[in-house]
């Protein structure tokens, strides 16, 4: 692992030779479309976000934000809380936008949501009256693909997912993680080229979480569609990305960026795993420090 600073002038992805998701040959091709590639999926050039306020000043939540997201990577964002890593993902999915600054998908501006992207929250967001091929078809009715076609689509992304026999129960009837199953098939059945997944397996127990982890990977590899991953679990960083960035306390800022060289398929309790996280968490252990401070500071203004 080597750590390098975020400076928009530098190249930010270096190829790598790690070792194909295991059953699956799509990742290397998808190793080699990023080097022959060199028009970053997603590119934010000095995006800032700030709230206005009582204070003359505002608040400012994100500043200056430079990152490239090459097509097919896998880039996991850790950092404190209040960091900005979820407004972040917002901006990215144009659910708001920045004071300034410009984001890009395949070097065009975006303003706008797409399906080009989307976004899965912690909160599996399931409609409770529909079935969980019904959930899945959604989005695509929204883009008026026809009935026949979304009845193929649904099959395959549930099969992707291990629900096909679900297909008729209502999110009620599953599991914690069945349901981030059905919300993981929605998202990948509008075949966006960007994920952004907000902490979606935080509220999960270990054992499902690892067990999402195996199937998002393999989803991964075989569609060749770019994630971006925000998460409070620096290890869970490691397990699943390419390149993990350490954003600062507020104002959001990338402090740091680091590549992950470890071969796939990855697991938690892997020694290198865990000392590659023992390296991120030592330049993340400041900024939380800092967050810490500015609460106390707060409280005892008060």
């Amino acid at each position: 692992m080597s750590p390098n600073t975020n400076l928009a002038s530098q190249d930010l992805w270096h190829s790598d030779q790690r070792k194909p998701v295991r059953g699956t040959l799509a990742r290397t091709a998808i190793l080699s479309m990023r080097r022959e590639n060199s028009t970053p999926k997603v590119r934010l050039d000095n995006v800032s976000l700030n709230y206005a306020s009582d204070t003359a000043a505002g608040t400012l939540a994100l500043d200056r934000i430079n990152l490239r997201v090459q097509p097919g990577e896998f880039l996991c964002i850790v950092g404190p809380s209040g960091c900005g890593k979820s407004t972040l993902l917002g901006l990215i999915a144009s659910l708001q936008h920045p004071t300034s600054g410009t984001i890009a998908i395949d070097d065009e501006a975006v303003s706008a949501p797409g399906t080009d992207r989307i976004l899965m929250f912690q909160e599996h967001g399931l409609f409770p009256w529909l079935t969980v091929s019904q959930n899945v078809e959604f989005g695509m009715k929204m883009k008026g693909l026809s009935k026949a076609e979304r009845k193929e689509k649904v099959r395959h992304y549930l099969r992707l997912v291990h629900l096909s026999q679900f297909q008729d129960n209502r999110p009620h009837q599953l599991s914690g993680g069945m349901r981030q199953r059905v919300a993981l098939a929605r998202a990948l059945a509008t075949e966006p080229d960007v994920l952004l997944m907000d902490e979606p397996f935080a509220a999960l127990d270990a054992q499902t979480r690892d067990m999402l982890h195996d199937e998002l990977e393999k989803i991964w590899a075989e569609t060749g569609c770019t994630v971006i991953f925000v998460t409070h679990n620096v290890r869970e960083a490691v397990r699943l990305g390419d390149r993990v960035a350490l954003m600062t306390f507020r104002p959001g800022r990338v402090k740091q960026e680091f590549n992950v060289d470890l071969p796939r398929p990855r697991h938690l309790e892997e020694v290198e795993v865990a000392r590659t996280a023992r390296e991120i968490l030592d330049s993340l252990r400041d900024e939380i420090n800092k967050s810490l401070e500015a609460e106390y500071a707060h409280e005892q203004r008060r």
